[in-house]
């Protein structure tokens, strides 16, 4: 009977342990000075996954980030990470869901460094199941986070870099925004309307080219999502080979940054799946649904539940330790070409 792979926290990773002396950012006076070199980058979803690495990888380099989700103690863990890693951190507990606290926390950044360099909106919650199986408030939760969420941030942070004339808003989305996956109704609703806010929101900024609209459109990432996310199947997830290291995402958006473009999509498999879908969204629909069937059929049993929908993660790490798991090469591959015979197929079913 196969487990759930086990994550891989940061603390693991001497270098950047942040165990020792973290703090609330607010009563640290060395991180709250204003005048700083570096970019300030604002994260929501930072105390795990994509956002968590991306912090790490921002302070890195200087930055100094501030930290956004709803679990305070998954925060401060990370902001500890990222002064060990040679940035300045603040924490804000964040719920995306409040257009009040998103503009709370641009307030706070403002507050804290008198400007916003980078806001990168990475709050993403899923809830997979048979649709009628999915409760409505599941349902309603997911559209809230992920597209709303975005909205506020957007929202909160535009005036500033109309006034300033420069800033880079980085959106992340999924390459379920252009090949929804069955059984993730919500999400995929909410990636194809977070995909054509971002392009409209893009459009309405012509005028001011400094200020940058970014779309970025992993296929899957190994992150903790999956397992802290909303199960109503009834059976144990597991993602699909080949899955992205989130420090690979952390460091396209890094480089996002530094040359800003509108779309950027991620993963080896991320434009096959996308052309495939594009060309004959039917036929691309048709394989996905018999792949997921037959991954439910295989997979063990697991409890019904709500995630992380309502309530803070549990969990803090970066990785979610799927790719740690056997995984036969030779099937990779086979994956991989079975990306790119669809796409080829489609093609030519098209012409």
């Amino acid at each position: 009977m196969s487990q759930a792979p086990s994550s891989t926290d940061p603390t693991t990773d001497p270098a950047t342990d942040p165990t020792a002396g973290s703090q609330r950012a607010s009563s640290d006076p060395e991180v709250n000075i204003r005048h700083t070199s570096g970019p300030i980058v604002v994260i929501t979803g930072a105390s795990s996954g994509i956002g968590c690495a991306a912090a790490l990888e921002f302070a890195k380099r200087g930055a100094s980030v501030v930290l956004a989700a709803r679990g305070a103690d998954g925060l401060e863990r990370v902001a500890g990470a990222c002064r060990r890693a040679g940035g300045q951190a603040l924490v804000v507990p964040t719920d995306v869901t409040d257009p009040d606290q998103m503009v709370a926390l641009a307030d706070f950044a403002l507050q804290e460094y008198g400007r916003i360099d980078v806001w990168i909106n990475n709050v993403g919650v899923g809830a997979v199941g048979r649709f009628e199986d999915v409760p409505v408030r599941a349902h309603k939760r997911v559209v809230e986070a992920n597209l709303l969420g975005h909205i506020y941030g957007c929202h909160a942070v535009l005036p500033h870099f109309r006034q300033r004339g420069r800033g880079v808003i980085i959106n992340m989305i999924s390459i379920g925004a252009w090949a929804p996956a069955p059984y993730a109704a919500a999400y995929a609703a909410s990636k194809f309307g977070l995909r054509g806010f971002s392009e409209s929101l893009r459009a309405e900024l012509v005028d001011l080219p400094d200020v940058a609209v970014c779309e970025v459109y992993p296929t899957f990432v190994d992150t903790p999502g999956v397992a802290h996310g909303a199960n109503f199947s009834g059976k144990q997830l597991r993602p699909p080979p080949p899955m992205l290291d989130p420090r690979e995402v952390a460091l396209a958006l890094v480089q996002l940054v530094r040359h800003p473009r509108p779309s950027t999509l991620l993963g080896s498999v991320a434009w096959p799946v996308r052309l495939a879908h594009t060309v004959a969204p039917d036929l691309s629909a048709g394989v996905t649904r018999r792949l997921m069937d037959a991954g439910f059929r295989r997979a063990d049993p697991a409890a019904r539940g709500e995630g992380n929908l309502f309530e803070p993660s549990v969990g803090h790490a970066i990785d979610g330790g799927y790719r740690r798991s056997p995984m036969n090469p030779d099937t990779v591959k086979v994956l991989k070409l079975g990306a790119l015979a669809l796409a080829g197929l489609a093609l030519l079913r098209a012409l």
